[in-house]
């Protein structure tokens, strides 16, 4: 399989390294540097790929979706932050009948931990005496708050526990990527906590979109791929 990468960052970098080990080839760096490249000049640059994985910025994804589109090229989008606009980008894909999977999060281990939010969520709206929150934390480097896996763990609980409750944010010094979801009571409480250890889980997750995505059309979530994954390992 022969990857574009879009966005040479740690992410990028670290994609490489499990892509290549991986026996599959990177065909196109497309750093930040070039962000001033238009969608058509990015399309030339992609001619000869299977795949292009986007971890870059959220001002760069519609023009990265177009290029692709443009040259009939999956897309694994890793970048969060644009979630204004995914109405309007799953329209133009599923119009062109392009391919690309999103997420808030790559790891499968998170996404494992959204079934078991969901789960547990389930559960807990039979006990309203329990109340919901939601938290999480990063490093200071980290742009937008909530994260898109606290945006979108917030979705998960809420389709069985219809009160209203938060989500709080603290982005401070090097806190790894940590989200918890809690259900509290007034004797106790139980807590859920998913923290990252290193951002490989990201990748290699990222790696196994592009691997499913190849060769099929339509807008797809990273949980949709985490779904056939379960239900064929159920077998």
């Amino acid at each position: 399989m022969k990857i574009a990468l879009i966005g040479y960052g740690a992410m990028g970098q670290l994609i490489e390294t499990l892509a290549v080990a991986a026996n599959h080839g990177i065909a196109e760096r497309i750093t930040d540097s070039e962000s001033a490249l238009s969608a058509a000049e990015m399309s030339a640059m992609l001619q000869e790929v299977d795949v292009a994985i986007d971890f870059s910025t959220a001002a760069a994804v519609r023009r990265n979706v177009e290029a692709c589109l443009l040259a009939s090229v999956p897309l694994v989008e890793g970048t969060t932050g644009w979630n204004s606009e995914l109405a309007d980008i799953e329209k133009a894909v599923l119009n062109r009948e392009g391919s690309m999977v999103f997420g808030a999060n790559f790891s499968v281990g998170v996404n494992l931990f959204y079934r078991i939010s969901g789960f547990a969520a389930e559960l807990f709206a039979k006990f309203p005496e329990y109340e919901v929150f939601i938290e999480e934390q990063h490093h200071s480097r980290k742009k937008d708050a909530p994260s898109g896996t606290a945006l979108k763990l917030k979705e998960i609980v809420a389709a069985h526990i219809r009160e209203d409750f938060g989500v709080t944010s603290t982005r401070a010094g090097n806190i790894p990527g940590t989200h918890r979801v809690g259900f509290d009571g007034a004797a106790d409480q139980i807590l859920l906590e998913h923290t990252a250890r290193s951002r490989e889980g990201f990748a290699s997750g990222a790696l196994l979109a592009a691997e499913w995505i190849v060769g099929k059309k339509g807008f797809y979530e990273f949980t949709d791929v985490m779904d056939e994954i379960c239900q064929h390992r159920e077998r």
